[in-house]
């Protein structure tokens, strides 16, 4: 290899690693981990460029009441009678909530984390619980239906429930795949809501290699940073890899609860060369080089 390809290629590789490690985009999933609950502090230390976070819940977790790096946004999980109170309550005693999410894959089963609620009966939760924040200015978030052609289904017969009564601001999406599939997913998502913003609510290369679960990760990355229609995303591994439910390699703290390369890039720092492994002990070694980085870069760029 020249010398002189590398002295001219290597400005390109600079920016491309700074891309990878700083975003205001990025927003945390928060897993709680009752055997380790020091864990929590890493997303709010402050080399940590996170921004916001959701817990699948209307209430904000304890672990960050002393915390204003975080911007708690509230979801409706499922079907209740409570979120509209739990929330207006928030605000009426100060808190920042300018977003909620809602229903977590309704179009998925309950033993793979889906409230599998029925399209009309979404809708008019939706219309109970949720539409009323409208007037208190806050920004509503349509249901985080599957990355399945049913997701697509299930969320025109919601919005056809609705019948108009619903004041979606922007959707999210949920995606467990490579990521060629992941940027035509989310240009379906663009093509069918063109007016809409998106929000990429939980992403990740599920049992993938180590190398393919990096590559992945810094190619998605770009993507969502380059997309000004892409406001916010949160990668789904903020837990430690011997329990992970996306393969070990996906996950953003190694079994022993270090960062790993995937995990200190997310939060806006260089890689640590911890790698991780699964509840079996085993792992997938990958060396990455400047190449492979500067490779992923320039095909992310054409």
């Amino acid at each position: 290899m020249h010398w002189s390809f590398l002295l001219q290629t290597l400005p390109l590789f600079l920016s491309c690693v700074r891309s990878q490690t700083s975003s205001s985009k990025r927003g945390l999933v928060y897993v709680p981990n009752v055997k380790h609950p020091h864990d929590d502090s890493i997303w709010v230390s402050d080399s940590s460029d996170l921004t916001w976070y959701y817990n699948y819940d209307s209430t904000p977790s304890p672990a960050f009441d002393n915390s204003t790096k975080l911007q708690f946004v509230p979801m409706l999980w499922g079907s209740s009678t409570t979120f509209l109170d739990d929330v207006t309550s928030q605000i009426k005693k100060g808190a920042n909530i300018t977003y909620v999410l809602t229903l977590n894959e309704p179009d998925g089963q309950s033993s793979t984390g889906g409230s599998a609620i029925p399209a009309d009966t979404a809708a008019e939760t939706w219309q109970r619980e949720v539409e009323p924040l409208k007037k208190l200015g806050v920004k509503l978030g349509a249901p985080a239906v599957t990355g399945a052609p049913s997701g697509f289904t299930w969320l025109q017969n919601f919005f056809t429930a609705c019948n108009g009564n619903c004041s979606v601001d922007f959707i999210p999406v949920h995606w467990y795949g490579n990521f060629e599939g992941l940027a035509s997913h989310i240009g379906q998502v663009r093509g069918t809501y063109k007016n809409m913003t998106i929000w990429v609510t939980e992403y990740a290369d599920s049992d993938a290699s180590l190398k393919d679960s990096q590559s992945f990760y810094n190619s998605s990355s770009q993507y969502f940073d380059r997309l000004d229609y892409i406001t916010h995303y949160s990668y789904f591994g903020s837990f430690r890899s011997s329990v992970s439910n996306v393969g070990p390699n996906a996950a953003m703290l190694t079994e022993k609860g270090d960062l790993t390369d995937i995990g200190s890039w997310y939060l806006g720092s260089t890689e640590t060369g911890k790698t991780p492994h699964g509840a079996a002990g085993r792992s997938v070694v990958f060396a990455g080089s400047a190449m492979m980085v500067l490779f992923t870069c320039i095909l992310s760029l054409v």
